[in-house]
């Protein structure tokens, strides 16, 4: 290990020594749990800026969304809002802040394990209860759920192919003390899928078994109590080959295996999985659909020009901002909204005249 090498760095690089390898999921998930911890991640001064933290728009057409799905369901008074790792709390301040100019005022929960964040959270949301755990969520009202860039967080398994059939991607040391990824020994061809069996060697099939654990518990607590669920993230529609693992500090890609516990990791998320498994529940799944074009169907082109109207001084600041949100080329296409709702709820705005992609 380097002098500068961190604290969660060194005890790994002695579990490896001790015994052995470990797997890219177990990496993915002691680094995220040390870099989260710190509480740093977030806007122009941390390593990488959210959607809410772009614009106060994003928040409030959300607030619009779960509006909406309230007052067409005749305004039940047991909602509860939840949020899956809300960041710093600017996407549910602004959304809450929406939600209250029509008197909808639902109890908050958050759940976020990181304790700097959750000090954060409660200084924007001060009313939020926060769990750390998607079992602690109340059981006694509909729930109206957000996940933005949640899931792209959560651990993946790699499995890569061999000449000897395929093995789970595994993190070791090398001469120098560096960590690498390499092939493991135990067998795994079961996981994957058979489309993918015979792939050529050093290809590499992604799952994500923590993301089907929290959507699938999430999914029965929908069927059972009634609400709505929106998932915002990047990722892919079909299942396909490839790693898509990434680090990012200070704004920039870095290499994924250099510093653990000092930049963000993250994953593409498998949105043909969160929608198979709403379904397993009898949940409706409307998306998904890109991102610009769901914000432009709620309205952001207005809404950005009310805002340009009242602060003219900020006009293009603000008119920067709705691009970044929309457009192809930024963040407008790469990101992607999925609803999953109780079927005795409205069907959700924004994907009707958008042609659901899944």
């Amino acid at each position: 290990m380097s002098p500068d090498a961190s604290q969660l760095a060194e005890r790994l690089a002695r579990q490896i020594h001790a015994s052995g390898p470990i797997s890219v999921a177990e990496y993915m998930r002691l680094s995220n749990l040390e870099y989260y911890a710190k509480g740093t991640a977030f806007g122009v001064e941390g390593d990488f800026i959210t959607a809410p933290e772009v614009s106060q728009m994003f928040g409030e057409l959300i607030g619009l969304w779960l509006t909406d799905q309230w007052m067409r369901m005749n305004r039940p008074d047991n909602c509860h809002y939840v949020e899956l790792g809300p960041g710093r709390g600017v996407l549910a301040a602004d959304a809450l802040r929406c939600m209250a100019r029509f008197e909808f005022e639902p109890r908050i929960t958050f759940v976020e394990n990181s304790e700097a964040l959750q000090e954060v959270q409660t200084a924007h949301v001060q009313s939020a209860q926060i769990i750390v755990d998607i079992d602690e969520l109340p059981d006694d009202g509909p729930l109206l759920i957000v996940a933005n860039e949640f899931f792209d967080a959560l651990p993946v398994q790699q499995i890569v192919a061999t000449h000897s059939g395929w093995r789970e991607r595994v993190v070791a040391t090398g001469k120098a003390g560096q960590f690498m990824a390499m092939p493991g020994t135990a067998p795994m061809d079961n996981l994957v899928p058979s489309d993918f069996r015979n792939a050529p060697p050093s290809s590499i099939y992604e799952t994500s078994p923590d993301t089907g654990t929290v959507m699938y518990e999430i999914a029965g607590r929908l069927a059972r109590q009634g609400g709505a669920m929106l998932v915002v993230d990047y990722g892919y529609l079909l299942p396909g080959l490839g790693s898509t693992l990434q680090a990012v500090k200070n704004h920039q890609q870095v290499d994924p295996f250099e510093n653990p516990g000092e930049c963000d990791l993250t994953a593409h998320v498998n949105f043909l999985e969160i929608a198979n498994l709403a379904r397993m529940r009898e949940l409706r799944v409307s998306g998904p659909v890109e991102q610009g074009a769901w914000l432009k169907e709620l309205g952001i082109e207005a809404r950005a020009s009310q805002l340009a109207v009242a602060s003219p001084e900020r006009a293009d600041e603000i008119m920067e901002a709705r691009d970044r949100l929309v457009n192809a080329d930024q963040m407008g296409s790469l990101f992607k909204v999925l609803a999953v709702s109780s079927t005795d709820w409205p069907t959700p705005e924004g994907f009707v005249s958008l042609r659901p992609e899944l």
